[in-house]
């Protein structure tokens, strides 16, 4: 790792043209086995920034990307910034209003999705809804045994770039200030908001985690990475595409999660750095038959998102013998914040790491942000870094209450100890006020999830009589355990926590809802819990 870091001026094109140049015939992307390499991957950008230029799109434009995991998500995001117009984000797991309020909230000139369900009838009704010209583009893999063809008043992408010129990867003018993604994330008011992330912001964030993990085996020219990881989420988008992109590593990209596959994919293609939430690789352990030989090309596995089972952690170390790593960042971030370096003492194992190079990380007071605290001292987390959204579109209350100082207060709780790891405490909106007390959902999570019956664990405040809010926990048990009781839970919990902290009402489940990235959602389980109240009141 360097200390002494600095993120070179520069956009993401200029980026994918200097390892296009070092690397020409090296393969930048494998999907479903057809191949790209870096010098087909910049002709084939050049030839669709073209055909958006000839459109109309340029400088101060955005356009809408609504597509999963495909090859044209890489070449579209990549073309559109090669015109210095600006890309956002509908995810596929979007509802329709959601939907209709990032096309309208960003004014997204363009949309480009693929004819396959439901991208295909929600872009007609986006086309009617905003007038906007949609690109639809032909997938097989998506499209499997679906209507290929494009619906009336729409453009085949085929032709939309036909007999278009070929665009300079690096227009005239270009640089590191342009807008080049409008990110939405949540938003306080429960609308969503996008952050404006630049072109300096991203490959910052690329050149930042490249730096970090530039001298370890796993990183560099050569090595293959597997991500089923949303593009359309800035993890996916930026740690595991752009960084690796830069490092001019191999992307096998696929669309959905799949454990066998997973596994055969790592075994066929010696595949050496995956990341993943932790039910992921909870699943990957309980492939029928797994053993270390099938994992033994890997040299990096992540993980995020959710609380580590001990158990897990073990069971993933004895088939790859690696220690699952992570980090923390936000999609203000780019995401760029903190790592886990490989080296950390097991008494710090439940560290989110430390900043990585370039990046600037603080603890302050939630009170009086201009107040850095010391050590050990929990407060808001704040980060401050060439990497760093400049604000929200369309949003300026909210830029400025998110900044203090050029500091970017991220709403998350956390502390720094004597050897300058940080940790993650709590989200400052989770945070459970009992009976007087600050109670921190993360630290419940991670004491359940200790007792040897305990999957996964979710804590979240619900409304007390006595205590103003209490802690309730919902818990996956392991298969074939006994089903907890919560006397019994508690009992457990007393060697690991307060009693203001200890869950006054426990759920069992099934399974937990998820974020679109696959993060156990705490907003979901609230939302339920509130529903079923209001039932049982009569409202």
């Amino acid at each position: 790792m360097r200390t002494d870091f600095a993120p070179r001026p520069m956009t993401v094109p200029q980026l994918l043209a200097e390892v296009a140049a070092r690397q020409p015939d090296a393969h930048f992307v494998e999907y479903y086995d057809e191949w790209v390499t870096y010098g087909q991957f910049v002709a084939q950008v050049r030839q669709i920034a073209g055909a958006l230029w000839r459109a109309g799109i340029g400088h101060g434009d955005v356009v809408a990307l609504y597509l999963p995991n495909t090859l044209w998500h890489l070449r579209y995001f990549f073309g559109i910034l090669a015109t210095r117009a600006a890309a956002t984000h509908l995810s596929p797991l979007d509802a329709p209003a959601e939907l209709l309020h990032k096309m309208r909230d960003s004014g997204a000139r363009m949309l480009v999705t693929i004819s396959a369900e439901p991208f295909r009838t929600r872009a007609i009704q986006l086309a009617e809804a905003t007038g906007v010209k949609v690109v639809m583009c032909d997938d097989p893999i998506a499209l499997e045994g679906a209507d290929h063809r494009v619906p009336a008043g729409l453009t085949d992408h085929v032709d939309f770039v036909a007999g278009a010129d070929e665009a300079p990867l690096i227009p005239e003018g270009a640089g590191p200030g342009d807008l080049a993604l409008l990110q939405y994330t949540g938003g306080t008011t429960g609308v969503t908001k996008a952050a404006m992330l630049t072109q300096g912001n991203l490959s910052a964030s690329a050149q930042s985690f490249v730096a970090f993990y530039g001298h370890e085996d796993q990183s560099g020219p050569g090595r293959k990475v597997l991500t089923y990881s949303p593009l359309s989420h800035i993890l996916g988008l930026s740690t595991h595409m752009l960084r690796r992109m830069w490092e001019g590593a191999t992307l096998h990209l696929r669309q959905r999660f799949n454990a066998e596959e997973a596994v055969d994919l790592i075994r066929r293609h010696k595949i050496n750095s995956l990341g993943g939430v932790p039910t992921m690789w909870l699943a990957m352990t309980q492939v029928p038959g797994i053993k270390r030989a099938d994992l033994e090309s890997l040299m990096f596995a992540g993980t995020g998102g959710a609380p580590l089972a001990p158990e897990l952690y073990q069971r993933v170390y004895e088939l790859t013998g690696l220690r699952l790593r992570g980090g923390y960042g936000l999609t203000e971030t780019s995401p760029a914040g903190t790592q886990i370096p490989p080296d950390v003492p097991e008494e710090c194992r439940d560290t989110i790491g430390v900043p990585l190079p370039g990046v600037d990380v603080r603890i302050v007071a939630v009170d009086d942000p201009r107040r850095v605290l010391g050590v050990d001292e929990v407060g808001e987390i704040a980060i401050r870094g060439p990497n760093v959204t400049a604000g929200y579109w369309n949003k300026p209350e909210e830029t400025e209450k998110a900044f203090c100082d050029g500091w970017l207060l991220t709403g998350d709780i956390g502390r720094m100890d004597r050897l300058g790891f940080f940790y993650i405490v709590d989200r400052k909106k989770d945070m459970v006020v009992s009976s007087g007390f600050n109670v921190y959902p993360v630290a419940v999570e991670n004491a359940i999830t200790r007792h040897p019956d305990v999957i996964e664990a979710v804590a979240i405040g619900v409304p007390d009589d006595y205590r103003g809010e209490s802690v309730k926990a919902f818990v996956v048990q392991r298969p074939g355990s006994t089903p907890l009781r919560l006397e019994d839970l508690n009992t457990f919990l007393r060697d690991y926590l307060g009693p203001q902290e200890l869950p006054r009402a426990l759920e069992i489940r099934a399974d937990i809802p998820r974020t679109p990235v696959g993060k156990a959602s705490r907003k979901a389980l609230r939302d339920e819990e509130a529903a079923r109240r209001a039932k049982a009141e009569g409202r």
